[in-house]
């Protein structure tokens, strides 16, 4: 009987995966890795993330983001409930923080606004009455369905949001906004020189990361940390922003979340564009 090499064995991933979980979770990082090894042999694609879990555990390259077939299946899922756990749960709020720091430097109203990640339109909610014209994109279609029933939006696309950098034709925007974006990203190269060609000169870059202390990045410009999200030092976001073109306006220290009850420390930055 031959096998159609193209279809994933569900029964034997879900095995493997479950497997290797449990390994992580009882401190077995050996073992655990080899099974998540096999997780990807049988899932090359990755929607189960254990690429970033094997970075989260020591083990193996830092991958330079996560996988986008892991960050849709995640917020897919998640969708329905996204709003409730997010906000009421894990205490996040920098869709407001975003809203307070561009009220307290006076910048705005804006006319086109890019939201990437848009997710269920938190941000969008938040810039709603800041902005003429407001742009979401998001991986996860479940989530763009979600957004869009809000009617906060006048366009809204399922995209990555460096395709949609790369692809976009359409007018420059005066601000772009990513909030809970780089968590999923390691390298930020590509994003920021997406984002430098869709603004107008003196357009805004407003986003948030998560950070660690300098003794755990060791020297490294970002790292997948515990909670299997990218962790990014400031140095390095400071030197991306200032080799893209940007001028970096404020770097705030945020507490981007709660996780397991214990704040996740972060940073909100404004950068300008400055051609």
């Amino acid at each position: 009987m031959t096998q159609n090499t193209t279809k994933i064995d569900e029964e034997a991933l879900a095995e493997a995966y479950n497997r290797a979980l449990s390994l992580e979770k009882s401190g077995n990082f050996d073992a655990a890795a080899d099974a998540y090894a096999e997780v990807l042999a049988l899932d090359p694609e990755d929607h189960g993330g254990a690429s970033v879990r094997l970075a989260s555990m020591g083990r193996g390259e830092t991958p330079v983001k996560a996988p986008d077939a892991y960050v849709a299946t995640l917020f897919d899922q998640h969708a329905d409930v996204f709003d409730n756990v997010l906000v009421e749960q894990l205490g996040y709020c920098v869709p407001l923080l975003v809203r307070q720091r561009l009220q307290a430097l006076e910048l705005g109203p804006f006319n086109r606004v890019l939201d990437l990640g848009c997710g269920t339109g938190l941000t969008g909610g938040a810039l709603r009455d800041m902005a003429e014209d407001i742009t979401g994109i998001d991986l996860s279609e479940n989530m763009v369905e979600l957004a869009h029933e809000k009617d906060l939006y006048e366009t809204l696309y399922v995209a990555e949001a460096v395709d949609f950098l790369d692809d976009n034709d359409d007018e420059p925007f005066d601000l772009i906004v990513a909030t809970d974006v780089l968590p999923y990203m390691g390298a930020l190269e590509a994003l920021f020189f997406g984002a430098v060609d869709n603004l107008v000169p003196g357009g805004l870059f407003i986003f948030s990361s998560e950070t660690l202390p300098a003794e755990t990045f060791a020297g490294r410009p970002f790292m997948v940390g515990p909670h299997q999200r990218f962790a990014h030092a400031e140095t390095y976001l400071r030197e991306r922003l200032t080799a893209t073109g940007f001028e970096v306006i404020e770097v705030g220290d945020i507490t981007v979340r709660m996780e397991e009850g214990e704040p996740i420390s972060g940073h909100l930055v404004i950068a300008r564009f400055k051609p």
